[in-house]
């Protein structure tokens, strides 16, 4: 009599071979295990109907979704280069916060604005970056599902929140150049406004793949985890989800940016010549508006450099083929991206040292702030009253 072999449970063969297996009606107790495992498997990955029966997921095509994927001499660089870019964005955001809650009393309507972008900034550094470098170091994600589905969720809500803030930067200062009638529009109630639209619609989309519209994933990679931008592959709804999130969340408040600032471009070209024949004080006031437009276009500058490239990998996993981008090359614009909390506080402090060591020597320069009280960055959106006419200081 021949004795049945029994299947080597050490080693359960991968999803895919376990579906084939099924499909060709082989009756086996490897078959029968495989029926058991892919059930439970869809049971668990259909907990919230969006995805539908015989769909893989990308992070299980690989066995275990929490190992990276990657040397261990790659985890190690990029766990020291998000260290040194998290030190760095902490300590700037941090120093932006403090020195803006320090003015608290005197803070514009406008400054909220600034204090809001370092508050996000400062959040996505020390809510995310940590998981990111302990787990690089150790070679794999070491917080489960749990810690996953939250460390997707902080780096989406504050990457959201900080790009819709610059949104509002850049329709304020559309709205300062180019329609000179509603330049003093932004008051307090204004600012308060905006700040509570800001973190409700970041919210709500970070929001959307924990209750069950979307998801959030490991990144192919393994040592880090995203949007689940590959559900775009499984059904109507996960295209939906996908779509829904690129176009709220990245292509309709980068276009609005855009638009603010080429129409000030070109507002500025045609009204060169009346700059000319302002006096003195309208003067100022024009060339400080000009100054704090390009500290908010170097910001948003920054922050779509850093972005877009990620937005593009992830496009092209979510509608191309499948491995269509390499896990090497999906680790760069990732990199790229999480760094993108270091560039305003950098901004801020060369655009206020050429500011400073324009007209004098920079020693001058610096023995001259011990005769201001106010803060040494710039307000993106700074109100322009009660300037003096031969000096327009810039605060933040």
């Amino acid at each position: 009599m021949r004795r049945e072999k029994k299947p080597d449970r050490s080693t359960a063969p991968e999803v895919p071979q376990l579906k084939r297996s099924v499909t060709e009606g082989n009756n086996s107790g490897a078959a029968v295990i495989a029926r058991k495992v892919i059930t439970l498997l869809s049971k668990t990955l259909m907990e919230n109907e969006t995805i539908p029966s015989g769909y893989v997921p990308h992070y299980l095509l690989r066995g275990d979704p929490f190992a990276s994927k990657l040397s261990k001499e790659a985890d190690i660089v990029a766990a020291f280069y998000i260290l040194i870019i998290g030190i760095l964005s902490a300590t700037g955001n941090g120093y932006v916060i403090y020195k803006t809650i320090k003015r608290k009393g005197k803070l514009k309507p406008p400054e909220f604005m600034t204090l809001n972008l370092a508050v996000f900034d400062f959040g996505i550094s020390v809510s995310g970056k940590p998981f990111f470098i302990v787990s690089s170091f150790a070679h794999r994600w070491l917080f489960g599902w749990q810690g996953c589905r939250f460390y997707g969720w902080a780096g989406f809500f504050f990457g959201c929140g900080s790009l819709i803030t610059m949104t509002i930067v850049s329709l304020d200062r559309y709205l300062k150049i180019c329609h000179l009638r509603y330049g003093t529009w932004f008051k307090r109630r204004h600012a308060f406004i905006s700040l509570v639209f800001t973190w409700i619609y970041a919210a709500f989309w970070a929001t959307m793949p924990v209750v069950g519209w979307g998801n959030y994933a490991p990144e192919p990679f393994g040592t880090s985890c995203t949007l689940d931008w590959w559900l775009a592959q499984a059904s109507v709804s996960g295209q939906s989800f996908v779509m829904c999130m690129l176009f709220f969340c990245l292509i309709f408040p980068t276009v609005i940016i855009v638009f603010s600032y080429v129409m000030i471009i070109f507002k500025v070209k045609s009204s060169a010549k009346e700059v000319s024949h302002f006096d003195t004080r309208n003067k100022n006031n024009h060339t400080l508006e000009m100054k704090l437009t390009k500290v908010a276009m170097l910001i948003c500058a920054g922050f779509l450099i850093a972005w877009i490239p990620y937005a593009v990998v992830s496009v092209v996993s979510a509608f191309g083929e499948p491995d269509s981008v390499p896990i090497p090359v999906s680790v760069v614009p990732t990199l790229l991206a999480k760094s993108s909390a270091m560039y305003n506080p950098i901004i801020y402090q060369v655009i206020d040292c050429k500011k400073n060591c324009a007209k004098t020597s920079c020693f001058q320069a610096l023995s001259k702030k011990k005769h201001y009280k106010t803060s040494r960055f710039y307000s993106i959106s700074a109100s322009l009253k009660q300037r003096a006419a031969n000096e327009v200081p810039i605060e933040i």
